[in-house]
């Protein structure tokens, strides 16, 4: 006689229902829809048809292969999280980009691949928070999630979206947005491109993110949260100009994938001579560096030049995943790797100080 509890069983079962990729992390590619001239949206579910829990903003993270090559990319989820049968990635092609172009020129519905997540925390603290959206290019996929989320909920909103692109053209889900917009009270758009190429009869302004277009657009900017995401260069400007208009840094939140500088503080001469130094070989690279106890293996290659993909710099995305084929390091990740891919000898270098000398096959 089973004596547990309905509500027990009923939460197991429910656990059961939702995709682990602890367990499972292959996914079938559902659909590939074209947005724009360069960008294509990717539908993926579980093989046996489980949930997929994320939550608006998040990201997942792509273990591929590319010409015989292990490669990691992390995608921000396009889709709603009302829609748990499924989640969608939509991928810009980048001119000369290897996994883009992979993607775009390969990837068709019925393909398998493997992922991990949800990850991230680009995500809303709380319902009630009125919104500035900001985005540029291809960094509106989080933000679209987090549209259609609103929209699929019927919640109230107080939310501003501002997107900027190279010309109209560029502007991906532009037609959806306006549909969005005629049913969710509360929700004002700004598209914003550079150009007019294409579109010489566009209604509104064109030109680059500035104080004074944000000041007239938003003019309640000071007392809204700030979640942005896009290019670099624009993540910048956007960051300056919030708090110019007074967004205190609590409430400015971004999302970006692109590779940070790394630049470790200086070590002192008495702190060098008390920090071990250990021996860090790249064996398929044969090069062969230095790299101290306090320091970390990623800031080391980058500084001598040692070519390992990365993306975040503090063990989120997973992008800089590498095997450990001799010696120990001291790990502190924030999610970008799984158990069971420690336990098969791979680590993340961003994140890792070398405990021995190492041997990494990179």
């Amino acid at each position: 006689m089973d004596t547990r509890s309905p509500q027990a069983l009923s939460g197991k079962a429910a656990l059961a229902d939702i995709w682990n990729p602890e367990t499972d992390d292959a996914l079938v590619c559902l659909d590939v829809q074209q947005e724009t001239h360069d960008v294509k949206t990717f539908t993926f579910a579980s093989r046996e048809g489980k949930r997929i829990v994320f939550k608006a903003g998040q990201y997942f993270l792509f273990d591929l292969e590319h010409d015989g090559e292990a490669e990691s990319r992390c995608y921000s989820i396009s889709s709603s999280p009302h829609r748990t049968n499924a989640f969608s990635v939509t991928v810009k092609r980048v001119p000369g980009g290897k996994i883009s172009n992979w993607l775009h020129d390969t990837l068709v519905a019925g393909a398998t691949v493997k992922a991990n997540g949800p990850l991230g925390h680009f995500t809303r603290s709380d319902t009630g928070q009125k919104l500035l959206l900001v985005s540029g290019g291809s960094g509106i996929t989080p933000v679209m999630s987090i549209l259609r989320e609103l929209a699929d909920s019927c919640e109230p909103a107080d939310v501003v979206f501002m997107h900027a692109a190279r010309t109209p053209q560029d502007l991906i889900f532009r037609d959806e947005l306006a549909c969005i917009a005629r049913r969710l009270k509360g929700l004002r758009l700004h598209f914003l491109p550079e150009t007019v190429a294409g579109e010489v009869s566009w209604p509104g302004l064109t030109g680059r993110i500035s104080a004074e277009y944000v000041r007239l657009a938003v003019p309640d900017i000071a007392d809204r949260t700030v979640m942005c995401c896009g290019p670099a260069p624009f993540m910048a400007a956007a960051r300056g100009i919030a708090a110019e208009l007074g967004v205190p840094a609590s409430r400015y939140v971004e999302e970006s994938f692109d590779a940070p500088v790394i630049d470790e503080p200086e070590i002192t001469a008495v702190q060098e001579a008390a920090a071990k130094v250990f021996q860090v070989t790249f064996s398929k690279q044969a090069r062969n560096i230095e790299v101290t106890g306090n320091q970390s293996v990623l800031s080391c290659a980058k500084k001598a030049g040692i070519r390992i993909p990365s993306s975040c710099a503090n063990g989120v995305c997973g992008t800089c995943k590498s095997k450990l084929t001799s010696g120990a390091v001291d790990m502190n990740h924030n999610g970008g790797i799984r158990q069971r891919e420690v336990d098969a000898g791979f680590f993340l270098p961003c994140c890792s100080k070398p405990l021995s000398d190492l041997v990494i096959e990179r």
